[in-house]
Order: C-alpha cells, then sequence, then structure tokens
C-alpha cells in the first residue's frame, strides 16, 4: 500500500505541472478568443466569423499597443487614466497592484527593468534572498540621515507577493547571479534554481 502511494505522488509530481500549464494557456486563450469574439461580431456578421479569429484579433491589438505605446500622445493618454483611476477608491489598490506586478515582465527596455540586481541581506545569521528594485532614493535618503539607501524586494515562497525594506546599501551583498535563476530559487523555496536535469 506504501509502494502505491509513492508511485501516485510520483505520477502526481510528474504530471501536476504539466497539467496546471496546459489548462492556464487553454485558459487564457479561450478567454481571449470568448472576449475578442464579442468584439468581433459587432462588426461582422456570424456567419463570417471562425473559430480562432477572436484569438487573432487579440495578438493584432497586443502588438499594436506595444507599437503605440511609447508614442508622446499615447502616454499621455495612459498618464491621465492612471490619475483618473488613482482616485477612485478599491478600483485604485486592485488597478495599482496588478500593473505594478506587470512591471515585472520584461519589455526590451532596461531602464524600465523593476529587478535590477540580486542581493542577499543580512538579518542575524539568516541571509534572504532579495531584488534591488531602486538604487536611489532621494526621498527616504533625507530623513535617513544622508544614508544611502536602495529598495529590496524580499519575495514569498509559492505566491505572488513578498516584502519591500528600505535598507543602507552596504547592508546588501551582491550576488552573482541571473535575476530569473534567483526569483525561480525564492518561488520554489530553495528547491529549484533552473529547469529540470534532463534524465
Amino acid at each position: 500500500m506504501k509502494r502505491l502511494g509513492l508511485l501516485l505522488m510520483k505520477g502526481l509530481v510528474a504530471v501536476l505541472p504539466l497539467g496546471l500549464t496546459a489548462y492556464s494557456v487553454y485558459w487564457l486563450v479561450t478567454t481571449t478568443e470568448t472576449l475578442m469574439q464579442t468584439f468581433l461580431l459587432w462588426f461582422i456578421r456570424p456567419e463570417i466569423y471562425r473559430p480562432g479569429m477572436g484569438l487573432l484579433v487579440g495578438v493584432v491589438f497586443l502588438l499594436a499597443v506595444g507599437t503605440f505605446v511609447n508614442a508622446y500622445v499615447v502616454r499621455r493618454v495612459q498618464g491621465w487614466l492612471d490619475r483618473v483611476i488613482e482616485r477612485i477608491p478599491g478600483v485604485k489598490t486592485v488597478y495599482g497592484a496588478v500593473r505594478d506586478l506587470m512591471q515585472f515582465l520584461p519589455t526590451g527596455n532596461s531602464t524600465e527593468r523593476d529587478l535590477r540586481s540580486v542581493v542577499v541581506v543580512r538579518l542575524g545569521d539568516m541571509r534572504l534572498l532579495g531584488f534591488v528594485t531602486r538604487d536611489d532614493l532621494p526621498e527616504l535618503e533625507a530623513q535617513a540621515g544622508g544614508i544611502d539607501l536602495v529598495a529590496v524586494y524580499l519575495p514569498m515562497s509559492y505566491g505572488i507577493g513578498g516584502y519591500t525594506v528600505y535598507l543602507p546599501k552596504d547592508q546588501c551583498e551582491s550576488l552573482d547571479m541571473p535575476v530569473e535563476t534567483a526569483m525561480r530559487m525564492a518561488l520554489t523555496a530553495g528547491m529549484s534554481s533552473g529547469p529540470p536535469p534532463a534524465r
């Protein structure tokens, strides 16, 4: 019976990551298709619509937004929308959290990357893995007596969340480690720092 349980757990460990990944991709594709289908049917007759057209329109839309997002007019409109949303209680909290989370994704502009470097923060005998998000904090340094501060994000394992702490630069020890590797290590509680080895 114990052997059967171990085999079951091995099967679960092998199948669950693939299953969750496949389901996430399926959910994203079907949700995009459904939303874009509703939008498309405002402009075309139902008999013209073919499955997959909604997904194609969604991809084209994202490419167009990505192309024009740096335009001056678009940036002004986006800034205006941000200011409007920031005045709506409740909504501004959700919007701000999602916006900040999306900024962790690479955009091809190195000056906009939030995770600048990997560091170790010492807390007594403990070592905490963190990521420098800002290395210039003049607004806080004045209150800290002129000490050079950095903002360090300390992620929590197995979840999207963590703590941002503001520390003197000399309390952070830089690590020669890619951000992606360190993030994988942090999110998996240290059990993984890269892709699984080939069998």
